[in-house]
């Protein structure tokens, strides 16, 4: 269980325990061998089937499907469902129409992020809430102490609590009947000619391809019951989600590969994974969200999702005061890459045209011949094709005895050693 402390920030300590298989685990081994399974968030998944770059590449050029089941799906239902969920979500969750889906975050009533999660409307009282794997634990007893009354709701009034609850289920629960699912996407350019082939309504193949992007509709893609949702997690401006029956996804994932072999169709792991979102800009709990420097929406690029100018939500006059106070924010660093360029890690420091530190690395990734890096910097102190680069930490003990630096504090002058260049914040492809 997770504990409060008076001015509302909530301490969640996971508990240990092993590893879960996921429910395509079977699946995976018929693609790859154990040794490039490994543990994330608490279940075995695949780092790579090919490799890396392959993989990356095919969702850039043609598609990729990813395992996702093991993101948390959560249901609220009922009466409370809107109220509540906009109580604890920062966007406006009113302003959501059926079919529709919105990026938001749950904060405790300190304003920390407890997650970003993607609400979806199937119905005038039914909701489908997505959350992170690794704090799926964290919400659950984050929702149980908000039940029980040990949460604090406003910092500002230690006796406030939720008057009203919805129905909540999780949504994974293999037990739930018909109703349970779990993520699997398909990114990239022919993701929606291999979901189209699948497809025997003709009705469904008009929805699919005018579907907009955060909307979603059922269907019965290759015969299996499907929510098909225009979301996903690479910068790909052709990709999708589709929530399927627990019992039923490992079916659909071969029935998937098979239809889009001919379309270059690749299965896909966390490294391309991680690899692409970061070509995209797009944050990682942890790493652009909260995490060392607990990192805000404002400060990460998505203030636009934390709405001040609606009622009271939990959390939300820690967001004013931040809106009005934050000086760092999150850039995006593109660097050279090719073969014998050591690559940038997390923590690297980054420097200014001008040889000031103006920040640190927060996560790089090979993209072909380049390297991206998200960077958090000074507010304001750098432009789009501004010239900037990083100076690599030391590695070993070998490094540091030979006088690298092991940190570099911010407003340092230091020498660059790899030059790079400010790009957009985010990028579609």
């Amino acid at each position: 269980m997770g504990k409060f402390d008076k001015a509302g920030c909530f301490f969640y300590q996971q508990p240990e325990s092993a590893s879960k298989k996921s429910v395509l685990y079977n699946e995976h081994l018929k693609l790859t061998n154990k040794s490039r399974m490994a543990d994330f968030a608490g279940y075995v998944m695949p780092l790579w089937y090919s490799s890396i770059r392959e993989e990356h590449g095919a969702v850039r050029s043609a598609a990729g499907m990813f395992d996702c089941s093991h993101m948390g799906i959560l249901e609220f239902s009922g009466a409370a469902a809107e109220g509540f969920l906009n109580l604890i979500a920062t966007n406006d969750v009113s302003r959501l129409v059926c079919g529709k889906a919105q990026y938001s975050y749950i904060l405790d009533a300190a304003g920390n992020i407890l997650d970003d999660i993607i609400i979806y409307k199937r119905g005038e009282e039914v909701f489908m809430v997505v959350v992170n794997a690794s704090n799926e634990p964290k919400i659950k007893a984050y929702l149980i102490a908000l039940k029980d009354g040990s949460a604090v709701v406003d910092a500002d009034d230690a006796g406030g609590k939720i008057e009203s609850w919805p129905v909540i289920r999780d949504m994974r629960d293999a037990g739930s009947d018909g109703e349970s699912r779990v993520d699997i996407a398909l990114q990239g350019p022919a993701s929606l000619e291999v979901i189209s082939g699948m497809l025997e309504d003709e009705v469904e193949r008009e929805k699919l391809e005018k579907l907009g992007k955060f909307c979603f509709f059922e269907a019965n893609v290759g015969g299996i019951d499907c929510i098909v949702a225009r979301t996903g997690y690479t910068g790909a401006k052709v990709g999708f989600e589709l929530y399927v029956n627990p019992g039923r996804a490992s079916e659909l994932w071969g029935r998937i590969l098979g239809n889009g072999e001919k379309s270059g169709l690749r299965a896909c792991g966390l490294g391309a994974r991680d690899s692409l979102r970061i070509e995209a800009g797009l944050p990682l709990y942890g790493h652009e969200l909260d995490g060392e420097y607990g990192i805000s929406p404002f400060e990460a690029g998505y203030g636009w999702a934390v709405k001040l100018d609606k009622g009271f939500f939990i959390g939300k006059k820690a967001m004013v005061e931040r809106n009005e106070s934050f000086d760092m924010e999150v850039c995006r660093l593109e660097l050279a890459g090719e073969k014998g360029v050591r690559p940038v890690r997390s923590g690297d420091a980054v420097i200014s045209k001008d040889g000031e530190c103006i920040g640190w690395v927060l996560s790089a990734s090979k993209a072909g011949e380049r390297q991206v890096a998200l960077c958090y910097i000074n507010r304001n102190s750098v432009t789009e094709d501004d010239i900037g680069g990083v100076y690599y930490l030391a590695r070993n003990k070998r490094q540091v005895e030979s006088g690298k630096r092991e940190a570099v504090n911010k407003g340092e002058k230091i020498e660059v050693e790899l030059s790079g260049k400010i790009v957009n914040r985010f990028e579609n492809f």
